[in-house]
């Protein structure tokens, strides 16, 4: 067992988001705070956290596969790896690029990779496709908000 993937995984992952969130921070302070937002919209205080919490339960997740061993931790790497770059792609496309239909088109893309991520974390370690329902559930309300603000300020 590797302790230390306990730490790196995580520490990526909040590193991946962090990056994003300095790239996009103008954006976020300027445009965000002027756009019309659907229902149920929380207040911009809260996406720092909950984005921090499913950052470190997916890199969690990807340790515990990895410690595990066995047949598919080499797909659900992948998988991880795959999803957390789209992840990236979307913070891009819908800050910087105002893009909200298209960022939508990513991150249903995005949904389906950690769904495939969490069915292939399922088969090493179920313990760790759970922690990673959180972000499921998030990635369904992320897809409502950004339709609702696409739709919303077209």
């Amino acid at each position: 067992m590797k302790k230390s993937y306990y730490i790196v995984y995580p520490a990526v992952a909040v590193g991946v988001g962090a990056l994003s969130g300095l790239i996009t921070r103008q954006s976020v302070k300027e445009v965000f705070p002027l756009l019309e937002k659907p229902p149920l919209s929380p207040p911009a205080a809260v996406f720092p956290i909950v984005w921090t919490a499913l950052y470190i339960l997916m890199g969690v997740g990807l340790a515990a596969v990895k410690n595990k061993g066995g047949p598919g931790v080499k797909r659900a790497e992948r998988l991880w790896w795959v999803q957390l770059a789209v992840n990236f792609a979307w913070t891009l496309v819908f800050f910087l690029a105002g893009a909200y239909f298209v960022a939508l088109l990513v991150l249903l893309l995005l949904f389906g990779l950690a769904a495939a991520m969490t069915a292939a974390f399922d088969r090493v370690d179920r313990p760790a496709a759970r922690l990673q329902a959180p972000y499921l559930i998030w990635l369904a309300f992320a897809a409502y908000l950004n339709a609702g603000i696409w739709l919303l300020n077209r």
